[in-house]
């Protein structure tokens, strides 16, 4: 029998993207949606005035520390076994944040998510990166623009350059995974509604994260997080060595004292 999560995964490596159709549950992504109106209009969130993030488009950052419904997010179990699969067990929460590309919105220029990583490409996976689709994409209504392959490429694209590229069309409730070194962007809105997505974005455990989940994150609320979502936001140690504090994990020392977790690799040792 074929193991789904092992079917996107091998695509991921060959092509660097995947879809995973109908991954996310109807009442679920209902909950995202008016979740995120609320917070939109709460917030007052307004487009930036930058050609990356789009000045007809709103974005929500943070997205952990604004309600409990976000929490299912990183853990989905469609999605996290896929990502588990690009990177390792040991990955982390990079970012967290909503994307809602409005009429009349143009293309965001094509670039790399690992791009400001000083290391040499071709490379193992740094970033693992996922948008949820909150209501179609479609080619006219600015789905993400990928570039097949280039996640092999020995350099990154030039910023505001055009490339031949192709839309990841699906539908709501639909995921797309992509590895960090893969040229993509987001599409232009030419039709009259928003194209609203979650951008769930991760790193692998010795890569710094986009938004600083430590301090982004009271402890308060880490602490009320099931265990797994502490380590996604960064309160395990990797490989047992990095993140510790004083030979300890954080969730040790911050969240449940007296808790050893997994121990260090020197101990694995003798």
């Amino acid at each position: 029998m074929s193991d789904p999560a092992k079917d996107h995964i091998d695509e991921v490596r060959a092509r660097g993207w995947t879809v995973i159709e109908d991954a996310i549950e109807s009442n679920l992504i209902d909950e995202l949606a008016e979740n995120l109106d609320r917070l939109e209009e709460e917030l007052d969130v307004q487009p930036a005035d930058n050609s990356f993030e789009g000045r007809d488009t709103l974005r929500v950052y943070n997205l952990l520390a604004r309600g409990e419904v976000w929490w299912r997010v990183p853990v989905h179990p469609a999605v996290l076994p896929v990502v588990e699969g690009v990177l390792d067990s040991g990955c982390l929460i990079s970012s967290l944040s909503s994307i809602d590309i409005g009429p009349g919105e143009i293309a965001q220029p094509i670039h790399a998510d690992d791009q400001l990583i000083p290391i040499p490409k071709p490379h193992p996976p740094t970033v693992c990166n996922t948008m949820w689709a909150l209501t179609d994409f479609t080619e006219l209504n600015g789905a993400t623009r990928l570039i097949s392959g280039t996640h092999l490429a020995d350099e990154s694209p030039v910023y505001g350059q055009h490339y031949e590229s192709q839309p990841a069309v699906m539908k709501k409730g639909s995921v797309l995974v992509w590895h960090g070194s893969l040229w993509h962007g987001g599409g232009a809105n030419q039709t009259g509604k928003r194209r609203v997505g979650v951008a769930m974005n991760y790193c692998a455990g010795y890569i710094r994260q986009q938004e600083n989940q430590q301090l982004g994150l009271p402890v308060d609320t880490v602490r009320r997080m099931p265990r797994r979502l502490q380590e996604l936001v960064g309160y395990g140690i990797y490989n047992g060595l990095i993140g510790h504090i004083d030979k300890q994990s954080p969730a040790s020392v911050l969240l449940a004292p007296g808790d050893s977790g997994k121990g260090m690799v020197w101990d694995q040792v003798g």
